[in-house]
């Protein structure tokens, strides 16, 4: 037995130091080759914003953390940082609310992820751009003749496809989305879906979808990463584009085409909430001393037992909190068709299992059909663990319960989508 542990530990030793010789040879690849642009370097621009060295190198600890890289890898993402002007970036904007862009980019403080994506080579941003008009839709066509089979195209939003695509028509020339997409898609590296518009269609695919929205991946003839989420966390976004510049390749991803290292956690095993949920106090509506107390919002719509996200981990609004914290639970919005299988928001999912599995209206119905029987089981472990937690006097009535309650702490348990088992 320990035999065999040794064993273990030192094939785990030597596939990291293969891989830390790969990422190696990588970065001495892009020093060798000139920044997209001129301009201070990224230390430089992270010193003008009183961001130290010191700090620069505990973010890049914590990014290798979350791509779930040993400590030891902090000084190659630090340096993949200080490289990503050699890649350059052309980001497109379809049948979109511009709401990703503008998560990672409104702050009065930038943090150090907003920072580190404005040191990217971005070529093309509707967004952000000065140029307009006839002057934009140049530069779109000399960056990709410029760099093609180099840069990284990100794109938000959905693809309109019903009438010819003329749903969505961008520039002087009236281009369809779909012509722009796959144009750009053809001489990209990698191809990278930011938010649920670009990864499941979003509300623009909801039904009954009379602009045939679809998702990149289904327009796209490459592999797409899904930076899923409404909007994605920042970090997620930064996390993959470094992998990328980091190891030349795309990351482990699931079976949706998400990143595994950020997606590969269900919500409801990280929530600071979790506690509640197995003793059985859940908020029976919005505003009552339960919701004042911090229980779990299962009752009241929270869908973190079907999501897998790392939402309690990175947070919103520069990382300070997220909508479970806030009072709200989680709407699923980094799974496939949310909008309508994750509807309505605020009551349990459970409650809507039977029109989907006997080929009801809305929502429900769409499901798929394989993976019906495993959100059927575990909706009903939802609601039997709740059953079960009462009847076994588990539950409090909060009218009740003078004494001031702790949130006990949980520890997240690995889960990945294709293997999802019931809360426990």
């Amino acid at each position: 037995m320990v035999r065999s542990r040794d064993a273990q530990s030192d094939s785990k030793s030597q596939y990291y130091e293969n891989l830390k010789s790969q990422a190696q040879q990588r970065l001495e690849q892009l020093r060798a080759a000139s920044p997209v642009k001129e301009g201070p370097s990224l230390l430089q621009r992270l010193e003008g914003n009183g961001v130290s060295r010191r700090d620069f190198m505990k973010w890049a600890a914590a990014m290798a953390a979350a791509l779930s890289l040993p400590v030891t890898f902090r000084r190659e993402v630090a340096q993949a940082a200080e490289l990503l002007d050699r890649i350059p970036v052309i980001y497109l904007h379809l049948a979109e609310c511009t709401g990703c862009s503008e998560s990672l980019l409104r702050s009065d403080s930038p943090t150090l992820d907003t920072l580190i994506f404005d040191y990217i080579s971005l070529e093309y941003h509707e967004t952000l751009m000065a140029a307009s008009g006839w002057q934009s839709e140049e530069i779109l066509e000399t960056s990709m003749e410029q760099h093609k089979g180099n840069y990284i195209l990100m794109v938000e939003g959905a693809v309109p496809m019903a009438a010819g695509g003329t749903y969505l028509t961008i520039g002087p020339h009236a281009h369809t989305g779909e012509y722009i997409l796959r144009k750009a898609a053809d001489g990209a590296a990698a191809v990278i879906a930011v938010g649920a518009c670009a990864t499941y269609g979003g509300i623009q695919a909801a039904r009954p979808n009379p602009t045939n929205a679809r998702r990149i991946s289904r327009v796209v003839n490459k592999a797409v990463i899904n930076i899923a989420g409404c909007p994605p966390s920042e970090a997620n976004i930064i996390g993959t584009i470094l992998h990328y510049v980091l190891f030349g390749t795309l990351p482990a991803l699931d079976s949706f085409g998400r990143p595994r290292w950020a997606y590969n956690m269900r919500v409801h095993d990280m929530c600071e909430r979790r506690g509640r949920f197995d003793a059985g106090e859940f908020v029976q509506r919005f505003g009552d001393d339960g919701a004042r107390r911090g229980y779990c919002l299962y009752r009241v719509g929270c869908k973190g037992p079907f999501t897998f996200n790392n939402c309690a981990i990175e947070r919103f609004n520069q990382h300070t909190s997220w909508p479970i914290q806030a009072g709200h639970g989680c709407i699923g919005c980094s799974e496939p068709d949310f909008w309508d299988t994750m509807a309505p928001y605020e009551e349990p999912r459970k409650n809507h299992l039977y029109a989907g599995v006997f080929g009801g209206m809305g929502a429900d119905a769409t499901a798929d059909k394989i993976g019906i029987g495993l959100l059927t089981a575990t909706a009903v472990g939802i609601g039997a663990h709740a059953i079960y937690s009462i009847t076994q006097g588990n539950f409090r009535n909060p009218s009740l319960d003078d004494k001031k309650s702790v949130v006990p702490s949980q520890e997240s348990t690995d889960q990945s989508t294709e293997t999802e088992s019931q809360p426990k």
